[in-house]
């Protein structure tokens, strides 16, 4: 059905994998697409209650794919720019409960794919990191609400600012993640808790899910986001910005 996710649905439970494992599942413009229109499908499923993301391979996702984003393929640059944010907008608005199923790295837009997620669970030995500023581009997509959402704004300031990685336990504590769980179990602890909210009644399932939405959109609201693909495009193009993604790159022998 896609080129870059596998998806399934098994009566009341649905499932979306990144399937790009030989580059750690990077977001490209094509997947963010695919994204958004695997979102609109499990939509029009009504029997399925829950789907569970998470990625193919060594790990959920490497964050945005830059090179994918100047592609003659694209539409338009800012289009591509915005697809992030489609994206996170699609999967936090889906009818369905939503669970990320964390293991290896998670980062850049793999944390905002997350953090659109309403429960999300890692394994034990996952690693987060919000490199966006080291790159010399701002943490796009919606990315800042979420976060501030999930853990506050001095501690989003704080990880987006000084882009150090971050472990399971910390983003438990900071209240990113819901579960823990051991090493080579998190399929099955992700099967075990979509099983058990697949066991309730799919008006309160969607009632709560909206209820506790329509909450935090007034606490912390998402709709001036769409502006965040002009900050991206100007900092791409800007030489200060330009010059610190060329050091970044070029420090991890991927040349400027």
């Amino acid at each position: 059905m896609f080129e870059t996710l596998l998806t399934r649905a098994d009566e009341s439970i649905g499932r979306i994998t990144l399937n790009r494992p030989e580059k750690l599942n990077p977001l490209s413009t094509e997947m963010l697409g695919e994204l958004i229109a695997a979102a609109r499908w499990f939509d029009e499923e009504t029997n399925v209650k829950v789907v569970v993301i998470d990625g193919a391979g060594r790990g959920f996702s490497a964050g945005a794919d830059l090179g994918s984003f100047s592609s003659p393929a694209n539409t338009g640059l800012r289009d591509a720019a915005d697809a992030g944010r489609r994206m996170a907008e699609a999967i936090e608005n889906m009818r369905a409960v939503t669970l990320a199923a964390i293991h290896g790295w998670c980062v850049g837009g793999g944390l905002v794919l997350a953090a659109a997620c309403d429960l999300r669970i890692a394994e034990e030995g996952s690693q987060f990191s919000i490199p966006e500023v080291d790159l010399g581009i701002p943490l796009a997509w919606g990315g800042i609400p979420r976060l501030v959402r999930e853990i506050g704004p001095a501690l989003t300031k704080e990880l987006v600012l000084t882009c150090r990685p971050f472990d399971a336990a910390e983003a438990m504590q900071a209240g990113f993640i819901n579960r823990i769980v051991a090493p080579g179990d998190l399929q099955n602890r992700a099967t075990e808790l979509a099983n058990s909210l697949a066991q309730k009644a799919s008006l309160t399932l969607y009632a709560t899910k909206r209820h506790v939405n329509a909450v935090t959109e007034q606490m912390v609201g998402t709709a001036r986001s769409w502006s965040d693909a002009d900050g991206l495009l100007t900092a791409v193009a800007d030489p200060d910005c330009c010059a610190a993604r060329n050091a970044y790159l070029a420090a991890r022998g991927r040349g400027g």
